[in-house]
């Protein structure tokens, strides 16, 4: 949690040192300043959400239907009630290798054995779900902003939309102060990310969900074999100060692509930052890391049956979910294709408040994301439909 956005009054900064000085006290909290942030109460404003959810008052064309998909190609997604948009990248299926050989610089015993995988063909979020698209869903069916019924745009869809419980108001500022617009949405949790992809199926009429750790690997390499989808030496990249001015070290292949550690420090960078890999990708490596829908286990890999694997899943249970991709907090090395994270739930609860603790919002994390996968199905425009079924 961002205890000094830039938005921070002077008296707000003197009590957050204070509190960062005196943390260790036992009868000190968050709550004890900001008594009613700890849970959402009907009819109160939370001081630092005032405007948290609101949307622009320019005029702006709102979408009646959804974008319709007849072919497997890219498309633009409309959500209906609102005037967002977002662009679909068609994934042809195919084969790779899954994970990192043992002479890959910066290589975890979790990557591997690699494994030979093949992948159905589906579509993808060109870039991590923005804080417009993630505000629109808010909008429509949070705690407070529900909107209302607008003619010809949500009569066929305040069934489904009111069936879907979404987030409570955040009570602290989620963006942290870097603001929202077209940066990647953060700060919300596993639950919401796959609360958000069943809202938009209902929506849209398609079928959304959190990409698996295969899918999200394979349209990270995009045809590629190395540490990254571009060329370059993860070692050399991990470089810097005088050893880098020693080496020669070039950061210009991984900054024209990546957003971490060296480049952006300390923030979330918008799309435009960055280019695309060549599935027309973007922020695949760095930005945010971005959940899948795995459970995660270091020896995924290893328990799978013998032989290519058809679209796997993951493990059939866990405890914390894969993330994909790393991070701006990473450096180099932890930004590899084949590189792995998981969720640390408890830890990215710590500060919270709340009792219980929320199941819409970390705390403790910002800098994990995610990006939605649209299934190729009868829905868009695959008579034969493609359900993935295999593990």
């Amino acid at each position: 949690m961002n205890l000094f956005p830039g938005e921070l009054t002077k008296e707000g900064e003197d009590a957050h040192l204070y509190y960062t000085q005196q943390k260790k006290t036992p009868e000190l909290h968050c709550i004890n300043c900001h008594l009613n942030a700890g849970h959402y109460i009907e009819g109160y404003t939370h001081g630092s959400n005032v405007t948290f959810g609101a949307v622009s008052s320019a005029p702006k064309e709102i979408f009646n239907e959804p974008a319709v998909v007849e072919e497997f190609e890219n498309f633009t997604e409309k959500i209906p009630g609102s005037s967002v948009s977002f662009n679909m990248k068609a994934i042809p299926g195919g084969t790779f290798r899954m994970g990192s050989p043992h002479d890959e610089p910066f290589r975890n015993q979790d990557e591997g054995p690699v494994r030979d995988v093949e992948i159905s063909a589906f579509f993808m979020g060109e870039v991590e779900v923005t804080w417009d698209e993630y505000l629109a869903f808010y909008a429509q069916t949070s705690s407070e902003g529900r909107t209302t019924d607008t003619e010809g745009v949500r009569k066929q869809l305040v069934s489904g939309t009111d069936a879907i419980s979404g987030a409570t108001p955040p009570y602290g500022q989620p963006d942290q102060g870097w603001g929202m617009g077209q940066r990647p949405a953060i700060s919300f949790t596993f639950h919401a990310a796959e609360t958000y992809c069943r809202w938009l199926s209902l929506v849209t009429g398609k079928t959304y969900r959190l990409p698996t750790e295969a899918e999200w690997e394979y349209a990270c390499r995009a045809g590629t074999t190395g540490p990254y989808f571009f060329g370059g030496d993860p070692a050399k990249f991990e470089r810097t100060g005088i050893r880098a001015k020693i080496s020669k070290n070039d950061t210009t292949v991984i900054n024209t692509y990546v957003i971490y550690r060296e480049n952006s420090p300390t923030k979330t960078q918008t799309p435009d930052y960055v280019g695309s890999n060549p599935f027309g990708l973007k922020n695949m490596l760095g930005n945010v890391a971005e959940f899948c829908s795995d459970w995660y286990q270091p020896d995924a890999y290893s328990i799978y049956p013998e032989g290519t694997l058809i679209n796997p899943k993951g493990p059939e249970y866990g405890e914390e979910r894969v993330i994909r991709g790393g991070s701006f907090l990473n450096n180099a090395g932890a930004l590899r294709c084949a590189a792995r994270d998981y969720t640390r739930t408890e830890t990215w609860l710590r500060t919270d408040p709340q009792m219980p603790k929320s199941i819409w919002w970390y705390s403790d994390c910002f800098n994990v994301g995610f990006r939605v996968v649209c299934e190729y199905d009868d829905k868009t425009g695959n008579p034969e439909s493609n359900p993935i079924t295999s593990r």
